[in-house]
């Protein structure tokens, strides 16, 4: 074992400057969930020079590649999200996004980058490989109800039969050069939902006439927070925001129709249950109060996303083997973002570990979705090094 930590150690450096370039062509060349085609294309030509069986006809942009070790053993799949962001970048990078208003700004980039990698180490010990390992590419992570979902209806975790699943995210909130663990539930349930209220138009100096949509909108968004305020226990997490509001034609007419767009989030499944008719009682009361009606569209966001402890320490044993107990990041609370990962992890035994990218002297700093989001590119050899080796003991 001692032997093939070496010889890992040696192949990430070695392949460190492919990875990198790799990183910034994907960069420069960003393409948003359901688009990820010219992604598809290199991808599958890099997983081919890894030696790797590629398939891309699985479903819209997908790439799955496989590489199988010396005899039978487990099957290892490690997955990378592919799909960029509609954000403007303002990095200031040199290999900046050339695809206007798109831009790889929560790290899919250097994710495809490290699993890459990871595949041109394990193809060069492939022998010393008791089993199979399975590179999964998935589009539409950012997009609900995202890729996953869709990939696994199609059968990656097929022929052969995958026994467990790596994923790793970059994380600007941990500092380069350490991996982050959460086991049990890390990340939420993000669902979404439009609200339309509709009212009676009229003349803004005959208010009485009318039904003030707007006046019933703003009624309804104070109201929709008495449901983390006073209807959820408060050491339960929950966020619900309204992040759009649209509605009214002019100065003097009294608005007949708006339209809110919103997303609420939370780790508890039975709450994750209910959400939707505590939702839509309280939409429904105050449109009767004031005499309006409404419609109501739910979607139904990934899963939380669950860590097995088991995987999470194959992990944390990797890290420290590699570089030391001080690398190992105890991340201490969930987050209410979301990861379609998650519907992995409802299939087979799975964990997604944080890698640090943080780096505050190069502006490696900023959050995920930031028009400036930059990452520490060291991290991309320490992750791809930290995965390969994993799967090392957790093939044996």
């Amino acid at each position: 074992m001692k032997e093939l930590k070496t010889k890992i150690e040696q192949l990430a450096k070695k392949h460190t400057p492919a990875m990198i370039e790799l990183r910034r062509t994907l960069h420069q060349n960003p393409e948003i969930a359901h688009e990820e085609s010219e992604t598809q294309k290199m991808i599958a030509l890099r997983l081919k020079q890894a030696r790797c069986t590629v398939k891309t006809n699985i479903w819209e942009n997908a790439v799955l590649g496989l590489l199988k070790g010396h005899g039978k053993g487990k099957t290892i799949a490690i997955r990378s999200d592919m799909d960029a962001l509609p954000v403007t970048e303002k990095t200031g990078y040199r290999f900046a996004s050339k695809n206007p208003g798109k831009m790889h700004a929560c790290g899919h980039d250097a994710h495809m980058a490290i699993v890459w990698g990871v595949a041109k180490i394990l193809s060069e010990i492939k022998d010393e490989l008791k089993g199979n390992v399975k590179f999964i590419y998935q589009p539409a992570e950012e997009l609900p109800p995202g890729g996953s979902k869709f990939l696994i209806e199609k059968g990656v975790l097929e022929k052969p039969k995958v026994d467990m699943m790596f994923g790793v995210h970059v994380d600007p909130d941990i500092p380069v050069g350490k991996a982050g663990f959460y086991d049990g539930s890390m990340m939420a349930e993000p669902d979404d939902f439009t609200i339309e209220i509709i009212g009676k138009s009229g003349h803004a100096a005959r208010p009485h006439e009318t039904v003030d949509a707007v006046v019933v909108a703003a009624n309804v968004v104070t109201a929709l927070q008495n449901i983390s305020s006073r209807q959820v226990d408060p050491v339960n997490p929950i966020v619900l925001t309204i992040g759009t509001i649209n509605g009214g034609v002019a100065t003097n007419i009294i608005a007949e129709s708006v339209i809110m767009q919103g997303t609420v989030r939370m780790l508890d499944k039975n709450l994750a249950r209910n959400i939707k008719s505590m939702i839509e009682k309280i939409i429904g009361g105050v449109c009767r109060t004031y005499g309006a009606t409404y419609t109501f569209d739910f979607l139904k966001g990934y899963p939380n996303l669950v860590n097995d402890k088991r995987i999470n320490d194959i992990f944390r044993k990797a890290t420290a083997d590699l570089y030391g107990k001080k690398a190992i990041y105890e991340i201490p609370d969930p987050v209410l973002g979301g990861e379609d990962f998650a519907h992995y992890a409802q299939k087979v035994p799975s964990a997604m570990f944080r890698l640090g990218i943080g780096n505050k002297q190069i502006g490696a700093d900023k959050p995920w979705h930031h028009p400036q989001f930059k990452l520490d590119e060291s991290a991309i050899p320490f992750a791809a090094a930290l995965l390969a080796y994993g799967v090392v003991l957790g093939i044996e």
